[in-house]
Parts: structure tokens; sequence; C-alpha cells
């Protein structure tokens, strides 16, 4: 099987590198993109998108005067994934000038094609793009009108059906490849060998995957933190690995996946302790603990049985790298596991105090309690190019990752707050959005859907591209983690309390292999 991969990937290179006209490139590198296979081809991918870069002016022009929207749109969509900002920019005012046009008006109604490619280009927007974004909902409105024609081929109707149910671009990307690689697999639209290319590495990868399911599932149980001590945790080592995939998904950045899982299994237990069971007088005395790594006597049994598996486990992570590589991590892991404690703490004492905060304030806060500074700071650590001057260079913590983790908090919240306010729990976002509005919940669901979920996603977008030499599986779940949350809370509370359609989608993600 491996042979067979690799004779096939030296066919798909002689396809990329085959001549052939501008859209055809674009769509191919997209293509590969999609069936999740652009890792095996960065360099053939860049020598492509640099070939064209080089005449920008005229394929622009080319493209305006033959009215190709869709040419157009994917032009500027790939430029801007890929971070070449200066001709992203072109293509954008381009793709305005274009549908602004009188010529074009004729025919954008029918243009499925060309609607299609603005509708996702319109997600790849930066603050203040506001064109874009009303070609977007331009492009949206025009598909949901077609869509009604009785007439419409079945399959042009279930992509458009999939792309307005959530946008390429907040997907989570395997996930994504199984649903295209299916999609494509009966229509021949998709060179033979690149087709199978891509269903043998999603196998492959799938199989790598699922060997490291069962390796973390086995250094979890025996771990031995599912006691009777710990009764009230959530056990949940399934979904804890899907967290470690959003981070960090392609096969490369197995150190972080793992590790990160780890990391991910612990914060789970403490952040239930915070939640649910513990006093305020013993969440003071935790906070304390952690603040100085230390298994303080006076802390209950059940606390300094978390905290020594806890404390344990990051020093194996540092002491690693410390071995690799001689360099020192292990205060940036603690540094930031006492700061997602100390947003802990402060959640509590507003339950235990019933304060409601307002909207701001409790995004000030809850961007840091949902997590993602642990994950992301580990996977920065963890990263195979981290020097000692970039570990010198971490700033707790920048603008991107500060976006990226409310975006993981907003999903969380739209899937969660009813059932956590239920059992207990501090004020989420719908609930503080509805006390400063005095809206009901529906609204403040609409508002958190239509205007933060865009807003921190159009802020993401601006702070990656303005950082193109971020490293490794950081880069990587920046843009990975708040996907996954979204995976994960889209039909309700996936992670704790997964409903059969959460658990469908995970069994043919990590567990049922692509026919060949």
């Amino acid at each position: 099987m491996n042979v067979r991969r690799e004779w096939l990937k030296e066919q798909v290179k002689l396809l990329i590198t085959k001549k052939k006209s501008v859209i055809e490139q674009l769509e191919l590198i997209d293509t590969l993109g999609q069936l999740g296979v652009a890792y095996l081809f960065e360099l053939e991918i860049k020598d492509v998108l640099s070939s064209i870069s080089s005449s920008i002016e005229i394929i622009i022009s080319d493209m305006e005067e033959s009215v190709n929207l869709h040419g157009i749109a994917l032009l500027f969509r790939l430029f801007r994934e890929y971070g070449d900002l200066q001709n992203s920019q072109l293509s954008l005012e381009s793709l305005i000038r274009s549908i602004k046009s009188e010529s074009l008006k004729v025919n954008i109604e029918q243009d499925i094609k060309g609607l299609l490619s603005v509708y996702e280009a319109s997600y790849l927007a930066f603050g203040g793009e506001d064109e874009l974004d009303e070609a977007g909902e331009f492009a949206a409105k025009q598909l949901s009108e077609l869509r009604k024609n009785s007439s419409l081929d079945p399959k042009l109707g279930e992509q458009i059906d999939y792309a307005l149910e959530i946008p390429l671009h907040w997907r989570v990307p395997r996930l994504h490849a199984r649903w295209f690689i299916d999609f494509h697999s009966n229509q021949k639209k998709i060179d033979s060998n690149l087709l199978e290319l891509a269903k043998l590495d999603y196998n492959r990868i799938q199989s790598l995957y699922k060997k490291e399911l069962k390796e973390l599932s086995r250094w979890w149980k025996d771990l031995n933190l599912v006691c009777e001590e710990l009764g009230f945790a959530r056990n949940r080592p399934m979904e804890n690995y899907l967290w470690a995939l959003g981070c960090a998904y392609e096969p490369q950045f197995w150190r972080s996946r793992k590790e990160n899982f780890k990391i991910i299994c612990l914060i789970a237990i403490i952040d239930d302790i915070y939640d649910i069971f513990g006093t305020l007088d013993e969440l003071e005395l935790l906070t304390n603990a952690i603040e100085q790594w230390i298994i303080a006597p006076e802390l209950p049994e059940y606390m300094k049985i978390c905290l020594l598996a806890f404390f344990n486990t990051v020093n194996d992570i540092a002491n690693k790298i410390l071995l690799e590589k001689g360099l020192h991590i292990q205060l940036y892991l603690r540094q930031s596991c006492v700061d997602i404690c100390k947003a802990y703490l402060t959640e509590a004492r507003w339950y235990h105090g019933g304060h409601t905060p307002k909207l701001h304030e409790y995004l000030e806060n809850a961007w840091i309690s949902i997590g993602a500074n642990v994950v992301l700071t580990e996977a920065y650590c963890l990263s195979d190019d981290l020097t000692a001057e970039a570990l010198e260079n971490f700033k707790f913590y920048p603008d991107v990752l500060r976006h990226s983790s409310i975006l993981i908090r907003l999903y969380d919240d739209l899937g969660t707050s009813s059932a956590e306010m239920q059992r207990g729990d501090v004020p989420k976002s719908v609930q503080c959005y509805m006390n400063d509005k005095n809206v009901s919940e529906s609204d403040a669901r609409k508002y958190i859907k239509r205007f933060l979920i865009r807003k921190h996603w159009k802020a993401l977008n601006e702070r990656f591209a303005a950082n193109p030499n971020l490293l490794g599986s950081f880069k990587t779940g920046l843009l990975g983690l708040p996907r996954i949350s979204q995976f994960l809370y889209q039909f309700g509370d996936g992670y704790a309390d997964p409903n059969f359609e959460s658990q469908n989608r995970v069994i043919k993600f990590l567990i049922e292999p692509i026919p060949l």
C-alpha cells in the first residue's frame, strides 16, 4: 500500500506541474486542500502560486473581462489562505468591482459556481471589509433561492446545502476531507490518481489516529484518576483526543497531539473541581497551591490526587524538551496553567456570590477559562521549529490567541449554557447578553451567532495573516481549535453529552475507513 501511495504522489506532482489554464491551476490547488493532501505538495503549490503571482495583474484583468466571478473569488481565497496579503488585496478589489459590474448582473443569479466561490471567499474577510461581507450575504441569499428550483441537479443541491450549513473556512479539515472524498467518489470530476491518493492517505492518517487514541486511552486508564474520590469528574478520552486533533491534525504533529491530550484530560478534571465539587474555601487553597506549584498539606485528598498527576505530567513534558533541545519550557507551561485556574476561581467567586457579569466582563475572563491558552502554549513549546529566541519572544498572550479563544468560548456557550445553568454554574455569554440588553434567549443567541462570532473570526483571520511565521502546531491550532469547538457544539454539548448526530460524525471521522 505504501508503494502504491508513493507512486500516486509522483503522478499527482506531474499533474500539478502539467501545463494548464490559471483557473485549472487554482481549482487543482483548492481540490488538493479540500481532499486533505495539500500538506504533501507544499513546495509544488508554492511554485504554482508564485508563478500566478508574477502575472497577477494580467490574470485579474483577463478574469474581469471574461466576467469570471468564480475565478476571481477563488484567486482571492487561495491567496488569503496561503498568506499572500498583497495579491489577496488585488484580488479582493477585483472581486468587488466584478460584483458591482452591470455586465455581471445579467448572469449572476444563475452562476451557482461563482456564487459558491463568493460565499466561501467572504468568510476570509478581515474587519472593515464590509463590501466582502455584503457580497457573501448576497451570494448566500441567491443560493438559497436557487436551491428551491425543483429542476436543480441533486448533487448541486447537496453542495449548496452543505456550504450554507457551515462555510468551508469554519470546518474541521479532516472531517471536511471525508465529506469531499465521499461526495466526489462517483462523479469523475477529479483525477482518478488524485482521488485514490486522497483515499489512501485519509485511511493512513485515520489509522494513525486510532493507534494514538488506543495508546493514550491506556495512559489515561493507567493514571487511575477515574476513581471514587474523583467520581464527579468527566471521563471523556475520545472527546479530549478530538480537542488535541483540533490543535494538531497533520500527522507530523504527533508529539503535540499526544502531550496536549494529557493536559486536556487533566484540565477537564480541574475544571470540574472548580465548577461542581469544590467549596469556595477549597478552591482558594487549590489556586494558591497551583500558583506555588506545590501539593499543600491542607488540601483535601481528592485535590492532592489530581494535583500529583497534573504536576507530574506537566513536569514530564517539560523535562523531555529540556533533555532533547536544552530549552526550559516548564515556566511557560506552568504560567498558562496558573492563569486558567485563576480564571476558574473568578468564575467560582461570581457563582457563589450570585454575580452576573456584564458580557465584556465575562468574556475578559472566559477567553482564558476556556483553556485554549494552555493547549496553544503547550503547542508552541512543542513545535519542532522552536528555538531559544522564539521561546523568549513568546507573549502571554498574543491577540491572535485571544480571538481564537473567544471563538471557542462562544461556540461552547451556545452548545452548553442552558444545561450548565440548570446544574449550577456561572452565567455564560448568552445569559450575560440577555441580562445586559433585557432580551430573550433567542435574541441573545442570534446576536452571538450573527455578530460576535463573525467579528472574532474576522479579527482572527487578520491577526493570523499578519503573522506568517507562526510555529508548527501553534499555527494550526489557532484556526483548528475554534473549528473543532464548532464541530463539538453544533448539535448541543457534543463534549460532555454527545447526541446521536455528534457520535455518528465522530465514528465516521475516527473509526470508519473510506472504502477503496
